[in-house]
């Protein structure tokens, strides 16, 4: 559980970080190292370019100093996965972290 919890937090920064300007995987890995995560390249670029086959990401390949750096921002459907996940942490941090629960009915 704790994997898949992990796995979807690391894609909600991803979506995030790419929201908010274009990254790229070596970038990215040290802002998730940032915050604790411990993520391995065989796991960050499958991950980008999952999001990217699934529309949530956009890819820009630039040349800098005579090398190809893949750049990403989130499309639309990424950002409004964004909105949702951004919902869905806010439920979950009143609930689990605030103990604030839904209204009784």
């Amino acid at each position: 559980m704790l994997r898949d919890f992990e796995l979807g937090a690391i894609r909600t920064h991803i979506l995030y970080h790419a929201s908010r300007a274009p990254i790229y995987g070596s970038w990215m890995a040290e802002e998730l190292k940032r915050h604790g995560y411990k993520v391995s390249y065989g796991v960050l670029y499958p991950a980008l370019h999952r999001m990217e086959e699934d529309g949530l990401l956009v890819r820009e390949d630039q040349v800098e100093g005579g090398r190809v750096r893949k750049y990403y921002t989130a499309t639309e459907k990424g950002l409004a996965q964004l909105r949702e996940a951004q919902h869905m942490i806010r439920e979950l941090y009143r609930e689990v972290v605030e103990g604030v629960g839904p209204d009784p009915e």
